[in-house]
């Protein structure tokens, strides 16, 4: 394991020493982590790079089936992420499926509203504690009413709720070409980035605590 142990701590010589004398890049830890994802996750970026042109799997993956990319966006290396995104983007391999991550912004819906093509849901729900309505068997249902100042929540794919949780209490959704716009240019709407939430080694150093 003395090429793993060489790239925990950082030595670029000892590595390419050790790559030079045959060393196994696919031997693993008891995680099943490899050399690559220990580079990415110390954020070691000439080591990946050296891992890489000597025929390391950018897509390789321990147990958990994290990718080097994602191991090094979940460490915040972010130089070192953008590399292997590029180096995946340029290798035929397949990564390893992942759950999709969910997003969404809050607005007050007199934002929202502002839109020519909007038009809303009409949103039902049982009544806290109602008894069943004579005749048909059914609870009670209430109409939710929205005012301007209500805070309604865009989805990852435009959809906008009631709520922060997708697919329930929709109020609009339909999303056209226009709305998308609108959402950009008018709500300044966005998907983030897993890249653009990394928060900066020189952000991290400089924050301080207030009570």
């Amino acid at each position: 394991m003395e090429l793993l142990e060489a790239i925990k701590a950082g030595n670029v010589e000892l590595t390419q020493e050790l790559i030079g004398r045959g060393a196994d890049l696919n031997q693993s830890d008891k995680n099943g982590w490899r050399p690559l994802n220990w580079a990415a996750a110390k954020g070691r970026l000439e080591i990946v790079h050296l891992l890489l042109k000597n025929g390391a799997d950018v897509y390789v993956a321990g147990h958990d089936q994290r990718t080097p990319a994602m191991i090094a966006l979940a460490a915040g290396n972010a130089d070192v992420a953008r590399f292997l995104r590029k180096a995946e983007s340029q290798n035929a391999g397949e990564k390893p499926g992942q759950p999709e991550r969910k997003y969404c912004k809050a607005y007050h819906l007199a934002e929202l509203r502002k839109f020519n093509g909007w038009l809303e849901n009409k949103i039902e729900v049982k009544e806290k504690n109602s008894q069943q309505a004579p005749g048909n068997g059914q609870p009670k249902t209430e109409t939710l009413a929205f005012s301007d100042q209500s805070i309604v929540f865009i989805h990852q794919d435009y959809a906008v709720t009631a709520d922060i949780w997708h697919g329930e209490k929709v109020l609009f959704d339909q999303v056209t070409p226009a709305w998308k716009e609108f959402c950009a240019t008018t709500l300044g709407f966005k998907v983030p980035d897993d890249l653009d939430l990394i928060v900066p080694a020189t952000a991290k150093s400089s924050t301080t605590v207030t009570q």
